[in-house]
């Protein structure tokens, strides 16, 4: 008997007990392509009610939307391919899916776009990532703020009862757009080099830098020496309090005696006449 046709008894199916599950299961892809499409085309015309045949409009008009279908899907994957192409040299962030779910960001330099069958792939650092995973694509200019030199927003108090150091975080900058040097100021007067201090990302303005300074609320800027001479001017602030220490005034000399002014010799001479 056929292995298609089995007897019922009772409701169960008897007769070929061959163990299925050994049996190789089929393999393919979920996507429909041309040649799946032409085929469950056959078979619909094929297996069709005689008595009632599809109409052969209906036909032309399933395989031309495949048609449209499979157009757009090419021109889908031209336009892909070319935005790729275009990300070379470009800094990207990729976002990666271990088979457990786990999320990771990697961010690169692409350095060159391939294709393997219908799939285009991202090479960073020698390594290939599907062109699918691409999660953002930076711009220069955010690159470049990334690595000029900058401060930290923060806000301080000084109090001229109890002056203390003013610590600012600060970084110098990185690859090629590092400073060697900063120049501070306070309320657009230059603070003396003397007073300040860098160290492990922190800029320290010794407290006699305030000593003169009025209380309310001031402001500091920052000037580096990097490449493009990057000024932060809208980061830091500080609430100064209390009355200001004014250093006393050296005497003036001339409160002493004075020297007599010495007669003019020719009113001298009228005189003795």
């Amino acid at each position: 008997m056929s292995d298609l046709v089995l007897p019922v008894q009772k409701g169960e199916v008897v007769g070929n007990t061959t163990d299925t599950s050994k049996k190789k299961k089929p393999t393919g892809s979920s996507e429909l392509g041309k040649e799946q499409f032409l085929q469950l085309l056959v078979t619909q015309m094929k297996y069709q009610d005689p008595l009632n045949p599809t109409d052969n409009t209906q036909f032309v008009e399933q395989l031309a939307t495949f048609s449209q279908l499979e157009q757009m899907q090419n021109m889908n994957a031209t336009m892909t391919n070319m935005q790729a192409f275009s990300l070379v040299d470009k800094e990207v962030i990729i976002k990666t899916t271990s088979p457990n779910g786990k999320e990771t960001l990697v961010q690169g330099v692409v350095d060159y776009v391939t294709t393997k069958g219908s799939k285009t792939y991202l090479s960073i650092e020698d390594k290939l990532y599907s062109a699918d995973d691409l999660f953002t694509v930076l711009g220069d200019h955010y690159i470049v703020g990334q690595k000029i030199p900058s401060v930290e927003q923060q806000a301080f108090e000084y109090d001229h009862a109890k002056p203390e150091d003013i610590v600012v975080k600060v970084s110098l900058g990185k690859d090629g757009y590092e400073a060697s040097a900063v120049v501070v100021l306070l309320d657009g007067e230059m603070v003396s080099s003397k007073y300040l201090s860098y160290e492990d990302g922190k800029l320290t303005i010794n407290k006699e830098a305030f000593a003169a300074t009025d209380a309310g609320n001031h402001s500091l800027a920052f000037v580096f020496n990097d490449p493009l001479t990057t000024a932060v001017t809208d980061k830091v602030t500080i609430k100064i309090t209390g009355d200001k220490q004014m250093d006393e005034l050296p005497k003036d000399e001339s409160d002493g005696d004075t020297e007599e002014t010495p007669k003019d010799e020719e009113t001298d001479k009228t005189e003795n006449a």
